[in-house]
C-alpha cells in the first residue's frame, strides 16, 4: 500500500333558588375534592390560569438595562486585559477575538490527494489541512512537547489565545505536570505517538502500539482519550489510519502552514494564509531555534492579526 508523505446544536337559567343552592354545594364539593387530590405546594402542582401555566411577570426594564451594563462592563474589562497583555508581550496589535463556535459543525473530509485506498469506504479518520469555513480564522497546533517553557503558558493564558497540542510520550514524560497545567488552562491534549517514528515503515502491529499506546498515556495522565491524532512528519499509510481508528481516533489533522521563530513556510503555492487554515509549530526553545516559544507566538500573532485573522479553537469545529 502507498504511504502519504508531507512536508511538513354557557350559561344556564336556574329554575329555583333551592336547585341553585344544590348546584353550588356540588360545585364546592367537587372543588374541595380536587384540592385534596393535589399534592405539594402550588409551585409543585403547577398552578394555571384559564387552563394555561402561570408565567412570571417580565423583568422590569431597569433590571434588563442593569444586565446589559454588567455585560458591557465585563467585555470592556476583558478587552483592557487583552490590550495590556498585548503590550506586555510586545505584540504589534491586540489579537482579534474569534467568533463563537458554530452551532452546526462543518463536514470534515479528507483533502483531495491525501486519501489512502478505501479511505472513505472504510470509515478511516479524515486527513485535512484546513477547516471548511468562510470565517477569517486560523487554528494553531503545536507538536511534540520537547520545550516546556513556563513563559509560553503565561503568554497564551494572558492573551487568551487557543491552541491544540499533539504530544509524544518520550518528550513529555520528564514533566507530565507541565502539560497538566496546560490542560487545566483549557488546552486539548492530543496524540502524536509514543516515540515519533516514521510510521509507514512500521507494520500495522507496531503502528498500533505507537498510536494506541499514546492514547493510553494521555488517558491515564490527563483523564481523556484523544479524538485527534497527527502522524509524525505528516507521513502515514492505510495501516496508520486503521490503527488510529481502532483506538478511538476520529480525525487526523495535519497542516497548511508552519510557523517558526524567524519565518513561515507554506503548503500552497500562493504563500498565503486562508480562512480555516491549520498552522503547525513545535515546542522548541533556544536550543534548537533562534529564540523562544513566546518569540514564535509573537511572529504568529503579528502576522495573522495584521491580515485580519482571529485564532479559533480547532475542537470547536470538529
Amino acid at each position: 500500500m502507498g504511504a502519504v508523505g508531507q512536508k511538513y446544536k354557557n350559561s344556564a337559567f336556574l329554575v329555583s333558588i333551592c336547585s341553585g343552592l344544590v348546584l353550588l354545594a356540588v360545585a364546592a364539593l367537587v372543588s374541595g375534592c380536587a384540592g385534596q387530590a393535589g399534592t405539594g405546594t402550588r409551585s409543585q402542582r403547577g398552578d394555571t390560569l384559564g387552563g394555561q401555566p402561570l408565567k412570571a411577570p417580565p423583568a422590569p426594564a431597569a433590571e434588563l438595562q442593569a444586565d446589559k451594563t454588567v455585560i458591557r462592563a465585563a467585555a470592556l474589562r476583558a478587552e483592557r486585559a487583552r490590550t495590556a497583555a498585548a503590550r506586555r508581550w510586545s505584540l504589534k496589535q491586540v489579537p482579534l477575538v474569534a467568533p463563537p463556535a458554530p452551532a452546526e459543525k462543518p463536514r470534515i473530509t479528507t483533502r483531495r490527494g491525501f486519501e489512502v485506498d478505501g479511505h472513505e469506504e472504510n470509515g478511516l479518520p479524515p486527513v485535512f489541512t484546513t477547516i471548511p469555513t468562510d470565517r477569517r480564522i486560523v487554528f494553531l497546533t503545536i507538536d511534540d512537547g520537547a520545550e516546556k517553557d513556563p513563559a509560553f503558558l503565561r503568554m497564551m493564558s494572558e492573551l487568551n489565545v487557543p491552541y491544540t497540542a499533539f504530544l509524544s510520550d518520550y518528550l513529555i514524560k520528564g514533566d507530565y505536570g507541565y502539560f497538566a497545567r496546560m490542560r487545566d488552562r483549557g488546552v486539548v491534549l492530543n496524540n502524536h505517538t509514543l516515540h515519533h517514528p516514521y510510521l509507514p515503515a512500521l507494520s500495522y502491529t507496531r503502528q498500533k502500539r505507537e498510536i494506541c499506546g499514546m492514547q493510553d498515556v494521555i488517558e491515564k495522565r490527563y483523564g481523556t482519550r484523544p479524538l485527534l491524532f497527527r502522524p509524525p512528519y505528516g507521513n502515514y499509510n492505510e495501516d496508520t489510519l486503521r490503527a488510529a481508528r481502532s483506538c478511538g481516533v476520529r480525525y487526523a489533522p495535519i497542516w497548511n502552514e508552519e510557523v517558526f521563530v524567524d519565518h513561515w513556510e507554506y503548503r500552497e503555492s500562493d504563500q498565503e494564509i486562508h480562512p480555516g487554515d491549520i498552522v503547525l509549530s513545535h515546542f522548541r526553545g533556544r536550543g534548537e531555534w533562534k529564540g523562544t516559544m513566546p518569540d514564535m507566538v509573537r511572529r504568529f500573532l503579528d502576522k495573522v492579526t495584521a491580515e485580519g485573522y482571529a485564532v479559533a479553537r480547532l475542537e470547536d469545529y470538529l
